[in-house]
C-alpha cells in the first residue's frame, strides 16, 4: 500500500498547476493533502468529480486558511473530522481515517512563526495530540501520523541550522517535542531508509531557495514502533512542483 502526503498550499491553485494529472499518474492508495485553503462550496467540479477516489475534507471556519483532505481508493472503515478539541478543530487541521490494519491521522500542524501566542498554540497541539495517538496504540491499533509537522527535527533536516536556531520551526523547544514523540516509540519513516542530508520537503519562495536547495524537511510519516516491519520504503519527491512543499511517501506491506 502506497501513501502520499503533500502540503499543496491551496488546493485550487494546485489543481491549476496539475495536481489532478499528478494524482492520476501516481495512483497512490491514499493521498493526504494539507493547507487546502478551501471550503467544499469553493471547489469546482474538476476537483469534486469522481477521480477513482473517495475524498474527505475538513475545512476551518476561516475561509482561505488551513484545511486538510484525504483521498482514498477504498472507502475507509471510519472517518473523523478533528481531534474533538475545539481550538484545533475550528481551524480544520485533522482528518482521521481507519483502514484495514491501521489508523491514519492526516494533520496540518500549526505554524508558530507569527508570534508567541501561535508558538504556544503549536506546542499545545503537539502536547495534546501525543496522548491521543498513544491511547490508540495502547488499545491495539497501528497508527500512521502524516502531514506538515512544521518542525525540522535535527540539524540534518534543514540547510542552515545555525542561522535558524531562534526561528520557529527549528527552535529547541519545538524539536524537544519531536524528541518526546520518538522517546515514546514514534518512528520517522523517512530516516528508516535514508540517512543522507540535503533532502528537504519545503523551500521558501524567496531568493531562489528551491533551485539552490536551501530547504527544510518538515513533512513526515511517523508510525508506532510495532509498524516498523510493515514499512517497505519512505521517500521525498522533490522533483514534483506545484507548491512550496513537495510530496513525501510511505509504502506499507499491507
Amino acid at each position: 500500500m502506497r501513501l502520499i502526503s503533500w502540503n499543496v498550499n491551496g488546493v485550487r491553485a494546485a489543481v491549476k498547476k496539475g495536481f489532478l494529472d499528478w494524482l492520476e499518474h501516481e495512483q497512490p492508495d491514499i493521498c493526504c493533502i494539507q493547507e487546502t485553503k478551501a471550503h467544499i462550496d469553493q471547489l469546482g467540479p474538476e476537483i469534486l468529480e469522481d477521480h477513482g477516489y473517495k475524498a474527505y475534507w475538513h475545512s476551518g471556519e476561516r475561509r482561505g486558511y488551513s484545511g486538510v483532505a484525504t483521498f482514498c481508493r477504498q472507502e475507509p472503515l471510519f472517518v473523523q473530522e478533528g481531534l474533538g478539541i475545539e481550538k484545533y478543530d475550528r481551524e480544520g487541521r485533522v482528518l482521521i481515517t481507519e483502514h484495514e490494519g491501521f489508523l491514519l491521522y492526516n494533520i496540518y500542524f500549526p505554524n508558530g512563526q507569527k508570534d508567541s501566542d501561535r508558538l504556544h498554540y503549536k506546542l499545545d497541539f503537539y502536547d495534546d495530540l501525543l496522548p491521543i495517538i498513544n491511547e490508540q496504540v495502547e488499545s491495539g491499533n497501528n497508527v500512521v501520523v502524516t502531514g506538515d509537522w512544521n518542525t525540522a527535527h535535527h540539524p540534518i533536516d534543514l540547510a542552515r541550522p545555525r542561522e535558524n536556531i531562534k526561528t520557529s520551526g527549528f527552535m529547541p523547544i519545538e524539536r524537544e517535542r519531536l524528541d518526546t514523540y520518538v522517546d515514546q516509540g514514534w518512528m520517522d519513516t523517512f530516516r528508516m531508509f535514508h540517512s543522507e542530508g540535503e533532502r528537504y520537503s519545503w523551500w521558501s519562495y524567496r531568493f531562489g531557495a528551491r533551485e539552490r536547495n536551501v530547504g527544510w524537511r518538515i513533512d513526515y510519516f511517523f508510525v508506532n514502533q510495532d509498524m516498523q516491519d510493515l514499512c517497505l520504503d519512505g521517500d521525498i519527491h522533490d522533483d514534483v512542483m506545484g507548491s512550496d512543499h513537495c510530496p513525501v511517501s510511505l509504502t506499507l506491506d499491507l
